[in-house]
């Protein structure tokens, strides 16, 4: 699948979220590539405040399909549903908590957070702090993807 085409996706999403007023920021591997990390991305993954989910939620169904989980919540999180809008394939986390053995990791979203905004085909998109991805990562053991990010930070 195309890069454009799944930035057309985004676009139609952040005007949903813009107009529906919701606080929102891109992450995983979407944020490593609007940040020159990586050079593609699968999903789309979205981090919304825990309060604003099902907003965010009822935003998205008008204009994709909310599927059934076919595992669990991996990470705990309060709100954590996946959709397909067209056919990307699109992660919707509020609450995001990552268990591990000394216990859980909060990782919401939080406004101070949101880093920057890039526009896509006019529309604002919130990036979410790369610093906390990189925790997050960590947290996760994606140690590929920690690495990635230690290497950009350095140039």
């Amino acid at each position: 699948m195309i890069i454009q085409h799944k930035l057309e996706i985004l676009s139609q999403i952040a005007k949903k979220l813009n107009e529906g007023h919701v606080t929102w920021a891109v992450g995983g591997s979407l944020l490593l590539y609007f940040k020159g990390i990586v050079d593609e991305f699968h999903d789309i993954d979205l981090m919304v405040m825990a309060e604003e989910a099902e907003e965010a939620k009822s935003l998205l169904m008008e204009i994709g399909e909310l599927q059934k989980l076919e595992y669990e919540n991996p990470y705990q999180s309060e709100h954590f549903y996946v959709f397909k809008i067209e056919d990307v394939e699109v992660d919707l986390m509020g609450g995001f908590t990552i268990t591990k053995a000394d216990g859980e990791h909060r990782c919401f979203l939080r406004k101070e957070d949101i880093c920057e905004k890039v526009l896509v085909d006019g529309e604002q998109i919130p990036l979410h702090s790369l610093t906390e991805w990189r925790r997050y990562y960590e947290l996760m053991g994606r140690d590929t993807k920690v690495d990635m990010i230690d290497e950009k930070e350095v140039d």
